[in-house]
């Protein structure tokens, strides 16, 4: 087997074997992560990548209370670093809001696919106070901004006000993009101030947002503009008039006391502070919650839409300078679905913020959607003639409803109404979310753009506004023209020695959805690198097996299992069953000639404006069809043409050395450690047996009591507790499954009648245990499914709370405050290196924001769950970080791993003993995961 190991020049190297892996299918996590480390390579006849000295900081040194240290901010453009003829792009991100966490996802999204040789990205950040901070690169890449909030002082260059942040930007980039999302993004402030001092910026101006962002405001002028509306009454301020609310309920045949309503912010985004009300006192009551809780003063109740259809469609601005020419891509229609007991019990469904942002197999999206092909039409003539009425630049998103008949009698003149019922447009999005697998990519890789050609493209029409900026009016797109057969011939060579990589993800565990994201976020980030062909493979049960089936260790088949190789459109989705199902309508006849059809006519539409514009280079994004093989197949096509083998399967055959040993077995190069490792590391409690021999070294671990389902089930639940708490003498208990992660199935058991609710959720085969069901309140349990076969009791781990805080008045505070009472902390860890000789890079401390377990969304969710790298000083010392280092270096050489894993644990600060949580062979490689910044860090340590 091939993997990756260190050099004494901090060279990675393949590790026996030849054609193995080389450094990009480590960093692959990010394609700025690449750039920000400084890798070249350092010989161009060689595969051999280095790691050479950094040329500029980029902020990640360990802060302290009271303590600053100047920093150099990575923007290239006071020291002279932009080439003449490049591009100065300042993206702006944070913000006010409770969006501030997606905003930098967005801004991670649009550094990975637009910065290059011709365009130049310096990085900008508004925190909650309004305060403006040049950052690094390297900060865009934390999981959320509570990960920096509190050392911005110390990390990054401030700005005394907003005005002296404008000047700066006005002298430093040609032009803005804003991708900061609900106040002061789309609410037209910070439009206004780059208006102010003539700043060139992307997107809509300012009073159009302020109009436009306001729903309320936006339904009266949708209305006046001779749109279908739903109507809707305004709550302003705490002393709201119910008998006017009551009126309003009569009129529009609604019960004042059951009568279900929507109740939301009118200058919010993203579904925060939405709610589902029943009658005017509840209406009431939630509208004055949103008011006290200060998301907004302005308050909207809605009637609720009960059967009708959602969807969403991006516009894209194909014109020249200000004459508007918008196109409507292909609509989603996002689909809410309900499987089990407790999804039947959420009555209340609406499309959450959680279910935007996570992903859960609640939803799923459809492109285009399943509506009449009239229908789909009048969406896009509609979102197309709501942009220009409106005002709208560049780029937005529009959302709305299609309703059957009975839903709203509109006057046939009202547009959208017809004899399949009415079209209703609800919300405009003048900031889209960015994510990888947002609307725009999804709708945009439909109709032949990549995530860089669609990036680009939107700038280079913002471009076209301002005069000055002609000269960059050639910004390319993702693909260079192809001007002459010579050069035609030229990069077919070149494609014809491309690397193979197969980067495969998904797999049938409570952890597939996680996978998923990491195999995508590999995948787009690969694709930087010219000399690679990357391609990527959905694991998924064969046709016999469905999702949910447990399908490893002994009752493990080679025919259980059937991989898709996928073509660019059908990889962004959100959940893998999306992705399965995505791949067997795509094969399906008359689905496939109606998405063509539809296809080549947004295609049409949109070339009636680019051919005109110098700059478009062409559609980037081939329409393709999946390719279904079986298991074994697909190994063997991966030997045939000696492909390498990235594996994102996180759990069950992708983790616990099942995948490995097949794919040693052809002798196909793959990456992370081996079989053995694999399995012993999958496998919590052999984990512990390996290391139990290291405690003299200060490597400890945690005691466990091991539980099949069947006996858990079967057995007294007096008896289960009593017999626990005494084995393991503790009064707190954590219960986990024994062969799953991403926090899958973890909980805190602090009585009996908590573990009452955990055996019956294992009963009952529920998704998830919801909100407070515990004796103490904590937040949404994701369980496994299948429910797992074993399950471990271990004693709870009491850790010293950390609160971070942005909003701190004392200039000298910190903004971190931790009490360190039991000294102990949770961290995690990466390792890097060969077999023997592993590296540990810095940890991280984890922050738990909710209750006693990390969550899926504080590990996983790029916006949310906050990660302090490295753990400052105020909280661990240098020598207990070094030591802790060593024991996790000793950790990972006892278990044999090699290439890349995690480690999970607890330090105590002042020891540096560490107590060993998990091992994860093939940990997360999201957009947002913690081990880019360790990565950094380490490097920049070395220069």
């Amino acid at each position: 087997m091939a993997s990756l190991g260190f050099t004494s020049n901090f060279f990675l190297v393949e590790n026996g074997g030849s054609d193995a892996v080389d450094l990009r299918t480590l960093v692959a996590v990010s394609k700025p992560l690449v750039r920000s480390v400084g890798l070249q390579k350092s010989c161009s006849k060689s595969k051999d990548w280095s790691l050479r000295a950094c040329s500029r900081e980029l902020g990640t040194a360990r802060a302290a209370p009271g303590t600053a240290t100047a920093v150099a901010v990575d923007d290239g453009v006071a020291r002279g670093e932009v080439k003449d003829g490049v591009l100065r792009v300042g993206v702006i991100c944070g913000g006010p809001s409770a969006e501030r966490g997606i905003s930098l996802n967005s801004a991670r999204s649009v550094l990975d696919h637009i910065q290059g040789e011709d365009l130049h990205v310096s990085c900008y950040y508004i925190d909650c106070n309004l305060n403006a901070y040049a950052i690094s690169s390297a900060q865009a890449y934390s999981n959320t901004p509570a990960d920096f909030d509190f050392k911005l002082k110390s990390l990054a260059q401030g700005f005394c006000s907003l005005s002296d942040f404008a000047a700066h930007l006005a002298a430093s980039v040609d032009i803005v993009f804003p991708v900061i999302h609900g106040q002061f993004g789309e609410d037209g402030g910070i439009q206004e101030l780059l208006e102010r001092y003539n700043i060139p910026f992307v997107g809509t101006g300012s009073s159009e947002c302020c109009q436009s962002f306001d729903k309320y405001e936006a339904s009266l002028e949708l209305s006046k503009h001779g749109f279908a509306t739903v109507p809707s009454f305004l709550v302003q301020g705490l002393e709201a008039n119910e008998a006017e609310l009551a009126k309003w309920f009569e009129r529009n045949q609604l019960d004042p006391v059951f009568g279900k309503v929507v109740v939301k912010p009118a200058r919010a985004g993203s579904s925060i502070g939405v709610t589902v009300a029943y009658g005017t006192a509840d209406s009431l009551k939630k509208a004055s919650e949103i008011i006290s809780e200060g998301i907004d003063n302005k308050v909207i109740v809605e009637i609720f839409l009960e059967g009708g259809n959602e969807f969403t469609a991006i516009v894209l601005d194909v014109g020249s300078g200000f004459n508007s020419h918008p196109v409507a891509l292909l609509p989603t229609e996002v689909e809410l679905q309900f499987s089990s007991n407790v999804d039947v019990r959420e009555k209340d469904a609406i499309f959450n913020y959680r279910r935007k942002y996570l992903p859960t197999q609640q939803v799923a999206y459809h492109t285009p959607p399943r509506f009449p092909v009239d229908i789909i039409e009048d969406i896009r003539k509609g979102a197309s003639l709501l942009f220009k009425r409106l005002g709208l630049r560049d780029f937005a998103r529009i959302d709305g409803w299609f309703l059957p008949s009975k839903h709203l009698s509109p006057s046939k003149e009202v547009f959208g109404a017809n004899d399949y019922g009415t079209i209703v447009f609800t919300d405009i999005n003048l900031i889209s979310g960015m994510e990888q697998t947002s609307f725009l990519f999804q709708q945009a890789s439909k109709v032949g753009f990549s995530h860089s050609n669609i990036l680009r493209s939107i700038i280079n029409h913002a471009c076209l506004r301002f005069p000055d900026l002609a000269s960059h009016k050639d910004l390319p797109g993702h693909l260079p023209r192809v001007e002459n057969s010579s050069q035609l011939a030229e990069t077919s060579r070149k494609l014809e020695k491309r690397r193979k990589i197969f980067v495969i993800f998904g797999g049938n565990t409570s952890e597939r959805q996680v996978s998923l994201m990491s195999g995508t976020n590999v995948w787009l980030n690969l694709q930087a690198f010219d000399d690679l062909e990357v391609i990527p493979c959905l694991l998924a049960p064969s046709n016999q097996h469905p999702l949910g089936t447990a399908l490893s260790g002994k009752d493990f088949q080679l025919s259980s299992w059937a991989v898709w190789s996928l073509p660019y459109s059908l990889v962004l989705r959100h959940t893998t069953e999306e992705v399965l199902a995505a791949c067997v309508e795509a094969i399906e006849p008359s689905r496939a000639a109606l998405t063509s059809l539809l296809r080549e006519q947004v295609m049409s539409d949109l070339m009636e404006g680019l051919r005109k514009q110098k700059w478009f280079s062409g559609f980037d994004i081939a329409d393709e069809l999946p390719v279904k093989y079986s298991l074994e197949q697909w190994i063997l096509q991966a030997k045939e043409v000696q492909a390498t083998v990235f594996i994102a399967v996180h759990g069950g055959i992708g983790e616990d050395g099942t995948l490995q040993s097949l794919l040693e077995n052809e002798g196909v190069p793959y990456t992370g450690p081996g079989v053995m490792a694999s399995r012993t590391c999958m496998d919590k409690v052999s984990t512990s047996l390996s290391l139990s021999n290291l405690a003299k070294l200060g490597v400890l671990t945690i005691r466990k009591e091991v539980w099949s389902k069947k006996d858990l089930l079967n057995t007294p639940i007096l008896d289960v507790w009593q017999g626990v708490i005494s084995e393991l003498q503790c009064e707190s208990i954590c219960i986990k499954p024994a062969r799953d992660g991403c926090s899958t199935g973890v909980a805190r058991l602090r009585c009996i009648e908590d573990l009452k609710v955990y055996v019956k959720a294992l009963e009952e085969g529920l998704l998830r245990i919801p909100s407070n069901s515990f004796s103490k309140a904590h937040g949404m349990i994701e369980m496994p499914n299948p429910a797992p076969e074993f399950l471990i009791f271990e004693p709870f781990i009491e850790t010293d709370e950390i609160i971070m805080s942005s909003k701190t008045t004392n200039e000298n505070a910190s903004g971190l405050m931790w009490e360190g009472l039991s000294r102990w902390v949770e961290i995690t860890v990466g390792v890097i290196g060969k077999r023997g000789s592993m590296h540990s890079l810095s940890p991280s401390v984890t922050v738990k924001e909710t209750g006693d377990i990390l969550s899926l969304e504080e590990k996983f969710q790029g916006g949310t769950g906050i990660n302090l790298t490295p753990p400052p000083l105020s909280i661990m010392s240098d020598e207990a970080l070094e030591r802790c280092k060593q024991r996790i270096e000793l950790i990972a050489n006892t278990l044999q791993l090699e290439g890349f894993s995690r480690v999970d644990a607890f330090v105590n600060v002042d020891t540096g003993e560490v107590l060993i949580i998990e091992v994860n062979t093939v940990p997360g490689m999201t957009p947002s995961t913690v081990l880019i910044h360790q990565v950094i860090l380490t490097v920049l340590k070395l220069r």
